[in-house]
């Protein structure tokens, strides 16, 4: 059979990883969001701390932009919703969307450190700058989302800290399971 046909066979492996994989990779994000997570008493909304961008880090540096982009704004928004974080759903949606293409996209053709530091870097400014709008337009303040900035750094930092130190022999032994790129 050639993998033509094999591709468009509803029940292949190929189309099975394909629909349960980033699945997969939205619960991870979700829980570890949802899990590890420290409330901060500061900014006009409280804050969070959470370790959600690390699956999410590792999964578009592993699977590249779209199971980044799927996994990171469907992930975290749901936590939003199931949270009491509702109004900040649809923001979330786009702002940790877009952080997880842009981390896969600039990751997807070649895998090394210093891609996976730019990748971060692009995902903070992504992410502070995101946030800041929708905090903005939420609180209806331009001024209060500068408080949300030192938390968002933080966050952004340990997730970086801990994808960098977990991500080169998490890729190498994916590389060698069924768990192929889709």
């Amino acid at each position: 059979m050639s993998a033509k046909t094999n591709a468009v066979r509803p029940n292949s492996l190929g189309n099975v990883r394909e629909r349960t994989l980033p699945a997969m990779c939205i619960v991870l994000v979700y829980v570890f969001t949802a899990v590890v997570n420290i409330r901060l008493p500061i900014a006009a909304n409280g804050g969070l701390i959470h370790l959600g961008n690390v699956p999410l880090f590792i999964f578009a540096i592993i699977f590249g932009k779209k199971t980044g982009a799927i996994a990171g704004g469907i992930g975290m928004a749901l936590f939003d919703l199931l949270s009491g974080w509702t109004p900040w759903a649809p923001f979330t949606l786009v702002v940790v969307g877009l952080m997880g293409f842009l981390m896969g996209w600039i990751t997807e053709k070649k895998k090394s450190f210093p891609l996976y530091i730019l990748a971060m870097v692009v995902a903070c400014v992504v992410k502070i700058v995101g946030y800041y709008i929708a905090e903005g337009f939420i609180v209806g303040n331009w001024i209060a989302p500068v408080a949300s900035i030192p938390g968002n750094l933080v966050q952004i930092g340990v997730a970086a800290v801990i994808t960098l130190v977990i991500i080169e022999p998490l890729r190498i032994a994916m590389e060698h399971t069924i768990l192929k790129k889709v």
